[in-house]
């Protein structure tokens, strides 16, 4: 790999890796923020910031004009900044932006060391025995279940008074800090299922991932591969959190998250870059 390649990857590995830490630290402040005592320190529900808050309120508040409990229109102002992302980017927010999204790419990682990988080598297969892959036949049946979840919350949502999914949210068992003991329960799943398989929730139940899927197929932002350059050599393949098949050519699958990990991989200065598409350009 040149020097130019090793200090592209190295760039930005480590400035997607310190904004995940950045999100990270900041959602648990503001899980911290709203079990300290005085309302005057809340400044509104922990459920207010979440952008599939919006989502989940917007049916109601569009049939009633009135929203789900814990919600507020901040959520709303989340969401479009989200959708904003996505619109621009794709997925680009579950990769870089998720707080669970990136809690999960720390298990995993940590996951591999504990289990014996002391330095990971960039485009070469792990031998540890978790995270696994499932088998491709589970894992394609399993993939279609987010957006199941997705159907369910939006149909539950006309008929509740809570956001459905508030009771069993990762994103509450983990960064909350205002346990029930369905949040224990769902943290333990969550935590086993991302020991188990890399990024579990992206994968297969998040519906905010099911919202923002089809912008992936329409946003300006994207990698493009050069076949003059790339020899399918399938070092992105094995880096790929999501477990896209034939990255190269499915740089716009809709479970992509858009990490760049691929990017990162690449040993062949050019084959992948990161293009603006328009009219001329599209593939």
């Amino acid at each position: 790999m040149s020097a130019a390649v090793r200090e592209k990857s190295f760039s930005l590995a480590k400035s997607r890796r310190t904004i995940q830490w950045i999100v990270v630290f900041g959602t648990f402040v503001l899980g911290l923020r709203h079990i300290m005592p005085g309302e005057a320190s809340r400044g509104g529900s922990f459920d207010s910031f979440c952008a599939f808050g919006g989502i989940e309120t917007l049916l109601p508040y569009l049939s009633t004009g009135h929203l789900l409990k814990s919600t507020n229109l901040l959520n709303f102002s989340v969401l479009i900044a989200t959708l904003g992302v996505a619109l621009v980017a794709g997925r680009a927010f579950c990769g870089w932006l998720c707080g669970l999204g990136a809690i999960q790419d720390f298990i995993a990682e940590w996951t591999r060391e504990f289990f014996g990988e002391r330095r990971h080598i960039r485009g070469k297969q792990s031998k540890t025995i978790l995270p696994l892959r499932l088998p491709a036949v589970v894992d394609r049946s399993l993939r279609y279940a987010k957006y199941l979840v997705l159907v369910i919350i939006l149909f539950a949502s006309l008929y509740a008074a809570f956001p459905p999914l508030r009771e069993f949210c990762p994103v509450r068992a983990v960064f909350s800090l205002k346990m029930t003991s369905l949040l224990w329960l769902t943290l333990g799943i969550f935590l086993a299922g991302s020991i188990l398989v890399e990024r579990f929730w992206c994968k297969y139940f998040c519906p905010l991932g099911a919202t923002l899927a089809i912008f992936n197929k329409i946003s300006p932002v994207r990698l493009v591969t050069d076949t003059n350059h790339c020899n399918n050599c399938g070092r992105c393949d094995i880096e790929c959190s999501m477990g896209i098949a034939d990255v190269p050519i499915n740089l716009d699958h809709p479970e992509c998250v858009r990490c760049m990990e691929c990017l990162n991989t690449c040993a062949r200065d050019g084959s992948l870059t990161i293009q603006i598409r328009n009219k001329e350009n599209v593939t």
